[in-house]
């Protein structure tokens, strides 16, 4: 097998993605592939407009609202 250090960006990705397969099965590499694989858009300045105003408190009290288990 070649080193990592010596693959090409695309022999990289292909071995990479056999292991998945291999540990993951068909279903978990679909998973995997869906929830890591770059998207469209431009993230920073979405994230700037659906904050836009939001104070650091109010971010803070809404991720400790989440944390609370539900009663």
């Amino acid at each position: 097998m070649i080193p990592v250090q010596k693959m090409s960006d695309e022999d990289f990705e292909r071995h990479a993605l056999a292991i998945l397969q291999r540990e993951l099965g068909l279903d978990g590499l679909a998973r995997f592939l869906r929830l890591y694989r770059s998207g469209s858009g431009d993230y920073t300045r979405d994230r700037h407009r659906w904050l836009e105003g939001t104070t650091i408190q109010e971010i803070m009290a809404e991720a400790e609202r989440r944390d609370k288990p539900v009663a």
